[in-house]
């Protein structure tokens, strides 16, 4: 259920700095014809899967056409995980920072989320230090949620801002490039989508209290439509993680969305017709089709997932912030302007949150 943030609160939440830290780029297409067209030779489903996903380029710590990862064990790609999701984390973090124009010693939380890699001491540790925040900051972890994660990493940063008045940092970084699954696994055309769709990436925002500008969290929701967890897994394997993604997961996230839509927005008064923008994840396209028509969005209002689609891939939980960041580039929110971003995952699980203009 919604869970409004401004009852009974004197403090207003509201994200101000966002920054973002990619590896290196690659092309789709050399993606394809370099490395998996061999793998599954003249396999024309694939290749239509693969080179009509809505991705023309992304970005990977590990470019399989130079380095084949697909045989390493996990714990050779956990290995290679921490400096590299490290270094991403930090410069993300680094341009949020300056993008809010705070200090790191003023931070008091710092959130770090990702489902693709583990490691102890945590990035929030090393993050902390890397980065000078105080030896007191307050640091929370959040693994294994998938691609929704940003939003309950939202919820519980203005949960914080809001009971201590103080600022806090959330960090989604996601490596799955390091998680190319053996060839065998290219038979399972779940896999083959998994592997045209995903790509790394590294997000950062800022959530101060009652900064004079930014966007101000009025509330999250979360839905998760029942007896649909086998649709979309996220599993551990010898080689590293392995995705399931069924068919099916843009057809019952479109059942759904209403019902999450009205879980967010009722409790404000408003529907879908009161909100200015959509910040949509861009799962994929046909998830995006299936979204706008089922709320009846008007033409245009989901260019900028697409974009962030075609020039990123999917990044897991970073990308509905990379969407964000994104349309706060291109058109610069008004004051009372209201919008809202979803995202999807496991569960199958449907994540948002309500936004205002300040």
């Amino acid at each position: 259920m919604s869970q409004p943030l401004h009852a009974r609160r004197s403090v207003r939440p509201i994200v101000t700095g966002q920054g973002s830290a990619f590896p290196q780029a690659m092309a789709q297409s050399a993606i394809w014809e370099r490395f998996f067209k061999p793998r599954m030779g003249e396999n024309r489903v694939a290749e239509g899967l693969f080179m009509h996903c809505g991705v023309e380029t992304r970005h990977g710590v590990a470019d399989p056409t130079a380095e084949d990862v697909s045989g390493w064990s996990t714990g050779r790609r956990m290995r290679r995980y921490l400096p590299e999701a490290r270094e991403l984390g930090r410069q993300a973090i680094a341009q949020a920072l300056a993008n809010a124009s705070l200090d790191p010693a003023e931070v008091a939380q710092l959130i770090v989320v990702s489902c693709t890699g583990y490691a102890t001491p945590g990035l929030d540790i090393l993050l902390a230090d890397d980065l000078a925040m105080p030896t007191g900051v307050q640091r929370l972890i959040i693994g294994h949620m998938g691609c929704y994660a940003a939003i309950p990493a939202l919820g519980a940063a203005a949960d914080f801002v809001v009971a201590h008045g103080r600022p806090s940092v959330v960090l989604c970084v996601e490596l799955p490039s390091l998680h190319v699954q053996p060839a065998e696994a290219d038979r399972d055309l779940q896999q083959v989508v998994a592997h045209a769709l995903f790509a790394d990436a590294a997000t950062a925002f800022v959530v101060e209290p009652d900064a004079p500008s930014g966007l101000e969290v009025l509330s999250t929701a979360a839905v998760t439509a029942p007896g649909t967890s086998p649709l979309m897994s996220w599993d551990v394997t010898d080689h590293g993680f392995r995705m399931g993604l069924s068919p099916r997961v843009p057809s019952v996230l479109s059942m759904h969305v209403l019902d999450a839509m009205a879980d967010l927005l009722k409790p404000h008064d408003l529907d879908a017709g009161d909100i200015d923008e959509w910040v949509v994840h861009p799962g994929g396209p046909r998830i995006l089709d299936v979204i706008g028509q089922r709320l009846q969005l008007p033409e245009h209002s989901l260019d900028i997932s697409r974009e962030v689609l075609r020039l990123n891939g999917n990044c897991s939980s970073s990308t509905v912030m990379l969407v964000l960041k994104e349309l706060r580039r291109q058109r610069t929110p008004v004051p009372g302007q209201r919008m809202v971003a979803i995202a999807f995952g496991p569960g199958l699980t449907l994540c948002s949150t309500l936004l205002q203009a300040v």
